[in-house]
C-alpha cells in the first residue's frame, strides 16, 4: 500500500465537533476500502491568502493515510461533493514524519513565545524608546 499526507479545508462555519465528524467520515471510507489512517492532526481555524467560496477562514486538518489508490480516489470524490469541504490535497509520501507536523510545532513554538511573555518584551521596549525619543525632541524645543 501507498503512504499519504491528505490535508483538507473546511468551512469555518461548522464547529469543530463537525470537523471531527468529517474526519470521522473519511478515515471511514479508507479504512472500507482496506486502508488505515495513521495520524489525524486539526490545525484549527486559519485566516486563507484568498477567497474561497465566500469564506476568509477555515478549519485545517491532516491525515497520515496508508491505502490503496482507489480508497484515496474515493474519499477525493466523497470531498467533492461534500459542501463543508473547501479545499483538499492528496501528496504520495514514501514515508510519514514522526511526531507532530511543521504546523503544529510552530503553533507550539508561538505558545510558548506568548507565555514567556517575549512579545510583549520587545513591543515594550518600543515604546520605551519612542518614548525617550519624544522626551529628548520635547527638550531640545524647549
Amino acid at each position: 500500500m501507498a503512504l499519504y499526507e491528505h490535508v483538507f479545508l473546511a468551512r469555518q462555519d461548522i464547529s469543530a465537533a463537525q470537523v471531527e465528524t468529517l474526519i470521522e467520515q473519511f478515515k471511514g471510507v479508507i479504512e472500507a476500502h482496506g486502508g488505515a489512517v495513521r495520524k489525524v492532526e486539526t490545525w484549527g481555524v486559519k485566516s486563507l491568502a484568498y477567497r474561497i467560496k465566500k469564506n476568509r477562514k477555515a478549519h485545517f486538518a491532516l491525515m497520515n493515510i496508508d491505502a490503496p489508490h482507489a480508497a484515496v480516489a474515493e474519499m477525493e470524490r466523497q470531498m467533492r461533493i461534500s459542501e463543508d469541504v473547501l479545499r483538499f490535497m492528496t501528496i504520495r509520501v514514501e514515508a510519514h514524519e514522526e511526531g507532530p507536523s511543521a504546523m503544529l510545532q510552530k503553533r507550539d513554538r508561538d505558545d510558548r513565545r506568548d507565555r514567556d511573555g517575549e512579545r510583549g518584551q520587545r513591543r515594550g521596549g518600543r515604546d520605551r524608546n519612542r518614548e525617550a525619543e519624544q522626551a529628548a525632541a520635547s527638550s531640545e524645543e524647549n
